[in-house]
This record gives structure tokens, C-alpha cells and sequence, in this order.
């Protein structure tokens, strides 16, 4: 099986980079935003990072899914409060979130899986 984070990160870093070589203002500030929206505030890195995945997850987008279950892991959230944030995407998202379930799932076994 390839390594799926290793692939998501590599895609993720170069299309970024593509992106901002346009240097487009307004590109550049919704991403200067996205990173700030997630630093230390009234709340703290792991709360953030757990909204930003039941959002993603609700939206279903696959790619921010990944972004945020990665970010997660690396904050130190546990597997039980990654898959109750889930949890609570799947009851607010509804059944169509279930794919998107399976997948964040199969992701956070991969980055389980390369320590």
C-alpha cells in the first residue's frame, strides 16, 4: 500500500506552491488567514483543530479532512477524541458524511502506521 500521507503532503506542498507563485493577493491573504485562524487564541491549537475537522468534515472535503486529521495527530488529540469529533460530524453532516467517515478513518491509521 503507498503511503497516503506521504503522497497527500507531497500533492498538498507542491500545488501550494504553484498556487502562491501566482502571487496573488488575495490567495495569499486567505492563506495567511487559514494559518492564523489556527494559532493560539481564547481557544486553544487542539479545540481549533477539532473544529476545523468536523467543518471539513461536514463540507466533505476530503483534502482538509487529511490537513486537519494530520495537524491533530501532531497536537497530540487521541484516536477517542479524533473519532468522537467525528462522531459528532457524522450526526450534524448526516449519512452522506459516512464516505468521508471511512476515509479519515483509513488516514489517521496511515499516520498511526509511520511512527
Amino acid at each position: 500500500m503507498s503511503n497516503i500521507v506521504e503522497e497527500f503532503n507531497a500533492y498538498r506542498a507542491k500545488m501550494n506552491d504553484k498556487i502562491l507563485a501566482d502571487n496573488n493577493k488575495i490567495v495569499k491573504r486567505i492563506f495567511n488567514l487559514d494559518t492564523n485562524a489556527f494559532n493560539e487564541g481564547a481557544l486553544d491549537k487542539k479545540t481549533k483543530e477539532l473544529l476545523g475537522l468536523v467543518a471539513s468534515t461536514v463540507l466533505r472535503c476530503d483534502d482538509c479532512v487529511k490537513y486537519h486529521l494530520e495537524t491533530c495527530y501532531k497536537v497530540g488529540l487521541s484516536k477517542a477524541e479524533v473519532s468522537e469529533a467525528l462522531a459528532i460530524s457524522t450526526l450534524v453532516g448526516g449519512t452522506i458524511v459516512i464516505p468521508h467517515l471511512r476515509r479519515a478513518h483509513e488516514y489517521w491509521e496511515a499516520l498511526e502506521n509511520q511512527d
